[in-house]
């Protein structure tokens, strides 16, 4: 190993380097993706973000030179100094865009030495995640995890460049607030300066986002970190990063389009691909009936279909009680779904199980002898009519819920997506937009007894819907909107309350007094005394966005140190015990959790 100099550093990265450098001197630097020894020919890939370029070493290369050549291993990092040349036309490897030219080298030095890594840095690694997130810094070497990481950086570019063009202000808000009392969890961050009291962790900017718009900024956006304390999926993160904006003296209409121009400027300059403006609308009531989902992937059919009307009156005491009970039956046709197994069929039964279904009433409509869970229960005529309402043809495949409204949804709402994916139904070259409109203001819970945000106690009713905020909050529609593509939501906003008598009628239909609304929200409510505009605004997923666009599956895939499914990092190993000193002084105490004997 020797030190590294002014003469070492690289004129080029080894990936921008063709067949217009050839003759040209240049020095290179990077990490050894593998030596090949042919006896007098050796040659090394050298690697770095921007790709690999060949070096190559001969009998009239210095021995010095040749023989370090001949020591180098896998991921050594090294510098090489000389003259680019062509491979000649039977050497050319059509593979990497270098592949027509070499560097034959005059100098190198090995800057560090490496162990054989715990798996190959290779495209498309197919090693367990553990294992590759164990060793995150190995991992991030591979091509394709460097290309999304700098696919991420370039579209919070084009982000920032967009919307500071559209008149948006940069502020940034705090990451230490007031722990909030509504949605998912906070992390709480102790204060040594007040013994006894917490910071949270932001789970988004939503009340300085609004206070910058009492303050008269107009515009504003942040590229916002947010944390939330909840179960992980695989497009969730405890931490996450926001697209957050808010606009003054705008509704729903001015937000939807500024920001559908925002997704049109990411598809011209990041995908090069045309993107059709402005995107279809639908309302939560219309895209829960249609797709059980208030973010239906639209890029296949397989709608729902009620037939309550149907069966509520017939003599299969699973439909009609569903339907006494203030339920409902719905279904799904599966075009040329009869050729499904019955053991793929009691998969999806299962599956359904999982969304609190009780089971999953099929019917296979072959040419012959069509078979059926359900068909001995009921008449001929039942069944006929059944099969006429959901238009089930020779060769199709009826699947069939009955529980109340929110199981039917949800069962439906996934197995049709799931008999998508398993029938290859999906065009993943499809990229459908849709604006999911006039959401629930408020959902009940039954185990609380009370009505609960359906986004946040901030957000605007139908103004034809006031009236209902006293009498039956239950019913009252929102002027919220989210933004769903390919079957996730991108995002979602709301146009804001900006009264203080609509923000204390929206507390008491929560059921928060005068006393706890102050307690909590007081300088919310404070700060309305002094003239607040009309506002409204919206916050995408960074994170979501940079995987859709590429096509991934995973959103660990875009972030550079993403933690595992139980919140925590394999890497680093954290969360970890803290110092018993350090809680001390914050007046901390942990307490054991006792086990019980076996």
């Amino acid at each position: 190993m020797k030190s590294f100099t002014n003469a070492d550093k690289r004129t080029h990265y080894c990936g921008t380097l063709s067949a217009a450098n050839i003759g040209e001197r240049v020095s290179v630097a990077g990490w050894c993706q593998r030596q090949r020894d042919l006896g007098s020919l050796i040659f090394i890939d050298l690697r770095d973000r921007t790709g690999i370029v060949q070096l190559a070493f001969d009998e009239g290369t210095d021995k010095e030179i040749f023989d370090t050549a001949f020591g180098i291993r896998a991921e050594y990092v090294i510098t090489a100094q000389g003259v680019v040349r062509s491979r000649g036309e039977s050497a050319i490897n059509k593979n990497i865009p270098t592949g027509e030219i070499e560097i034959y080298v005059e100098s190198m030095k090995v800057l560090t030495v490496a162990q054989t890594p715990p798996f190959a840095i290779v495209e498309n690694s197919d090693v367990k995640p553990e294992l590759r997130l164990k060793h995150r810094y190995l991992d991030l070497r591979r091509p394709d995890l460097q290309r999304n990481i700098i696919a991420r950086s370039e579209i919070v570019k084009l982000t920032r460049n967009y919307f500071a063009d559209n008149g948006f202000i940069d502020v940034e808000t705090p990451c230490l607030i007031k722990p909030t009392p509504e949605g998912a969890r906070d992390y709480l961050v102790p204060s040594r300066v007040h013994p006894g009291k917490f910071y949270a962790l932001p789970q988004s900017p939503q009340l300085y986002k609004q206070l910058l718009m009492y303050s008269g900024f107009d515009r504003y956006i942040q590229i916002a970190r947010c944390f939330r304390d909840e179960d992980l999926r695989a497009d969730r993160q405890p931490e996450f990063t926001q697209i957050d904006l808010e606009m003054s003296f705008a509704d729903e209409e001015d937000v939807i389009a500024v920001n559908e121009g925002y997704l049109k400027c990411l598809f011209d300059n990041f995908m090069h691909q045309p993107l059709e403006v402005p995107f279809p609308r639908m309302t939560w009531k219309e895209a829960m009936n249609r797709y059980g989902s208030d973010k239906p992937d639209t890029r296949f059919g397989m709608e729902l279909c009620d037939i309550s009307d149907v069966v509520k009156n017939c003599e299969f005491s699973v439909f009609a009680g569903a339907v006494a009970d203030g339920g409902s039956v719905r279904g799904i046709t599966v075009e040329g779904g009869a050729k499904m197994t019955r053991k793929e069929i009691d998969s999806l039964v299962e599956f359904v199980k999982t969304y609190g279904a009780k089971g999953l009433a099929w019917y296979k409509n072959t040419a012959v002898a069509p078979t059926s869970s359900f068909a001995k229960f009921m008449k001929e005529e039942e069944i006929t009519a059944i099969l006429e309402k959901m238009n089930v043809k020779e060769g199709d495949l009826a699947l069939i819920v009955a529980a109340k409204n929110k199981v039917v949804y949800d069962s439906l709402g996934a197995l049709r997506c799931e008999v998508a994916k398993k029938l290859g139904l999906i065009d993943k070259s499809k990229f459908n937009f849709l604006w999911v409109t006039e959401f629930p203001l408020l959902e009940y819970s039954e185990e609380d007894g009370r009505f609960y945000a359906m986004h946040h106690p901030f957000t605007m009713p139908m103004e034809e819907d006031l009236p209902l905020l006293d009498t039956d909050p239950g019913a009252v529609r929102a002027r919220a909107y989210d933004c769903v593509l390919n079957g996730t939501e991108l995002g979602g906003g709301s146009v804001r309350i900006h009264t203080t008598e609509l923000q204390t009628r929206m507390f008491d239909a929560l059921g928060i007094g005068a006393e706890e609304a102050d307690e909590k929200f007081g300088f919310l409510l404070e700060a309305f005394k002094y003239g607040v505009p009309p506002h409204a605004g919206l916050a995408f997923g960074l994170d979501r966005v940079v995987t859709l666009l590429l096509g991934l599956e995973d959103i660990r895939d875009v972030i550079a140190f993403p933690k595992v499914q139980n919140a925590s990092e394999l890497l680093s190993k954290c969360p970890a015990a803290a110092d018993p000193a350090a809680l001390a002084e914050l007046g901390i105490a942990v307490v054991a959790e006792e086990k019980e004997e076996a």
